[in-house]
C-alpha cells in the first residue's frame, strides 16, 4: 500500500508538471510548442467558398472574395488598387444584377447543389495534401455552419444551414476529410466587414479616430467626436462578446479543428481584438488541445507571435524561429474568379517547383482552390492537384516529415539574384532561380531537405553531365545513393569535401518524373 501510494503521488506530480496552464499573455502563449504534425505535413489545401462564389468576379490580379467590400465600402478609404476593383466590380454588378440587387441577395443563389464532400476529400487525398483548411467564415460574416450569432447579429438568415444550401457545409466536409485520414482545419475571420453590431464607420472611428465628412465635393477625413469614438468602442466590445467569441468557441467545441487560420486582423492590435484571452481559452480547453495549431493573425502580430507564421502570395521565410506557411491561389484570387483563364493559372511544373522551394527552407505550402457556387471544384484546379499528387507519389518521402538542411540550396557560380516581395506576389521567380536565369546569374543546382541522417537533393532539371557534384557533404562506407522512383544504386565517391555521383547508367525510361528529380543519400554524416 505504501509503495502504491508513493507511485500514485509521483505519477500525479509528473502529470501536473506536464499540464501547462496558459495565461492570456504572449509570454505564456508562445511557450506552447507547435504540434509536430504541422511541420511534418508540408502541403495543405486552402478552400475559399461562400456567397462571393456566386458572382465569382473581380478584375484580374485581385481577390474575388472581396466582392461585397469592393461594391459598397467607402471609396474614399481605398488605395489605387482597391479603387480600381471597386469601379470594375460596381460596373459588373449593375450591368448583370442591377443597382437594387444587394450582396445578401446572393444567399438564395448559393445552392451548392453539386457539392459532394466525399468527392472533394478523395481529390485532396490524391493530391498528396496532408491537411485541408475551409473558410468557415470570411470577412462577409456568412457562416458555412449553422451559427445563430451570425443570423441574430445581421438580422437575417446568415448561415448555410438556414438559407442557400441548407446544409452544414463545414460539418459535412470535416467528416469526409477525416475519413480520408487527413487533418481538417478551418479559416475564421475575426472581422465582419458590415456586421450591424459594429459598422464600418465605427471601425474607422476607433482605429483612426476620424470620420468621413461628405459635406464638401470631395469626401475628407475629420476628427471624430469623442462620443462617437466611445460608441464605436462599445460596438466593438459587443461584437467580440456576442459574435466573435461565441462563434470561435462553437467551432472549437463542435468541430475540433486541427488547425485554425485566423484572418481579418491586420488593422487593429491584439489588445483591441482581445485575442490573447481567446487563445488561452483554446489552449486550456479545446477537446483536441494537444493537436490544434494556430497561425499568427491575431492583431498586428504577424511574424512575431502565434503557432506558425504566414505569408500570402509571398516568399515565405528564411531562418524563422517558428514553423511557417505560404498561402496562395493557383491564379491570383482565392475565391473563384470566372475571368481567369488558362494563362492565369500556375502550371504543374511551377507549383511543384514552388512546393520544393518552400519546403527546402523549412516551410509549408497551403495551396488554394476556389469552388463554384454550385459546389464543384473547377476541373483545372482538380487537374493541378492530381498532377502534384502524382509527383508526390514518387518523391513524397523527400517532402513529408523532413526539415531544412544546414544549407537550403547549392548555388552555381555567378551572381546570386535577389527578389522583392512583389516578385513573389505577381508570380514566383522559381524559374529565374533555377532553369531560366538572367545572363551572368547563378542558379540553384540543388534544393535540399533532410530526414535524420538521410539527405535529399532536388535537381530542378536533369543534369547536363553524366556526373553530378554535391558540395560540402560527408558520405561514408554505409552511404547508399539512389534516385527516387528507381531502386538502382548509383556509384559515387567522396571528393573535394563533397560527393560526386555517377548517373551515366540512367536512360530516359529510368526516370519516373519529368520535373524536379530527387537524389537520396543515406547515412550522411
Amino acid at each position: 500500500m505504501k509503495y502504491a501510494a508513493i507511485f500514485i503521488l509521483t505519477l500525479a506530480f509528473n502529470l501536473n508538471s506536464y499540464s501547462q496552464v496558459y495565461e492570456p499573455t504572449w509570454e505564456s502563449l508562445d511557450q506552447r510548442e507547435t504540434p509536430e504534425w504541422f511541420e511534418d505535413a508540408k502541403f495543405g489545401i486552402f478552400i475559399h467558398w461562400g456567397l462571393y462564389s456566386v458572382p465569382a468576379y473581380t478584375n484580374k490580379g485581385t481577390y474575388a472574395e472581396w466582392y461585397w467590400h469592393s461594391l459598397v465600402a467607402d471609396p474614399s478609404q481605398f488605395n489605387e488598387k482597391r479603387l480600381k476593383r471597386h469601379l470594375v466590380t460596381t460596373e459588373f454588378h449593375n450591368d448583370n444584377y442591377g443597382e437594387d440587387f444587394e450582396y445578401p441577395d446572393f444567399r438564395k443563389m448559393f445552392k451548392a447543389e453539386f457539392f459532394d464532400p466525399n468527392e472533394w476529400a478523395n481529390i485532396f487525398k490524391r493530391s498528396g495534401a496532408k491537411y485541408v483548411v475551409l473558410t468557415s467564415k470570411h470577412h462577409d460574416g456568412f457562416c458555412l455552419w449553422p451559427n445563430k450569432e451570425a443570423s441574430e447579429s445581421f438580422g437575417m438568415k446568415w448561415n448555410s444551414m438556414e438559407i442557400g444550401p441548407e446544409k452544414d457545409l463545414l460539418g459535412e466536409l470535416t467528416t469526409a476529410v477525416r475519413e480520408q485520414d487527413l487533418k481538417m482545419g478551418l479559416y475564421y475571420s475575426i472581422w465582419d466587414w458590415f456586421n450591424p453590431l459594429w459598422t464600418e464607420k465605427q471601425q474607422m472611428m476607433l482605429t483612426k479616430g476620424k470620420m468621413v465628412d461628405n459635406s464638401a465635393d470631395m469626401p475628407t477625413l475629420v476628427k471624430a467626436p469623442e462620443k462617437l469614438v466611445k460608441e464605436s468602442e462599445a460596438g466593438l466590445n459587443r461584437y467580440i462578446r456576442e459574435v466573435m467569441n461565441p462563434q470561435f468557441k462553437e467551432l472549437v467545441m463542435n468541430y475540433e479543428p486541427s488547425l485554425i487560420f485566423s484572418d481579418g486582423d491586420w488593422w487593429m492590435d491584439d489588445d483591441m481584438w482581445q485575442t490573447k484571452p481567446l487563445l488561452a481559452w483554446l489552449y486550456n480547453n479545446a477537446p483536441n488541445k494537444d493537436e490544434v495549431v494556430i497561425n499568427d493573425r491575431w492583431g498586428k502580430v504577424r511574424g512575431m507571435h502565434g503557432g506558425y507564421f504566414t505569408t500570402e502570395y509571398g516568399s515565405g521565410f528564411d531562418n524563422a524561429d517558428k514553423p511557417w506557411e505560404e498561402n496562395r491561389g493557383m491564379g491570383m484570387s482565392f475565391g473563384y474568379n470566372r475571368i481567369e483563364n488558362i494563362d492565369d493559372y500556375r502550371t504543374k511544373k511551377e507549383l511543384i517547383f514552388m512546393l520544393v522551394d518552400l519546403v527546402s527552407r523549412g516551410g509549408n505550402l497551403l495551396l488554394n482552390i476556389g469552388p463554384t457556387a454550385d459546389g464543384r471544384i473547377p476541373v483545372i484546379m482538380q487537374e493541378r492537384l492530381l498532377q502534384i499528387g502524382k509527383w508526390l507519389d514518387v518523391n513524397g518521402e523527400a517532402i513529408y516529415g523532413t526539415r531544412a538542411w544546414r544549407k537550403t540550396a547549392q548555388w552555381s557560380e555567378g551572381n546570386i539574384p535577389t527578389f522583392t516581395k512583389n516578385d513573389y506576389h505577381s508570380g514566383f521567380p522559381v524559374y529565374e532561380m533555377t532553369i531560366n536565369p538572367k545572363k551572368g546569374n547563378a542558379v540553384k543546382e540543388f534544393y535540399f531537405t533532410q530526414k535524420g541522417s538521410t539527405l535529399y537533393a532536388f535537381s530542378p532539371k536533369w543534369p547536363d553531365s553524366n556526373k553530378i557534384f554535391i558540395k560540402d557533404v560527408n558520405v561514408g562506407s554505409k552511404t547508399i545513393v539512389t534516385l527516387l522512383g528507381n531502386h538502382m544504386k548509383l556509384p559515387f565517391k567522396a571528393i573535394n569535401g563533397g560527393v560526386e555521383i555517377d548517373i551515366s547508367s540512367f536512360g530516359v525510361n529510368d526516370v519516373a518524373v519529368n520535373h524536379m528529380h530527387v537524389f537520396k543519400l543515406t547515412e550522411v554524416k
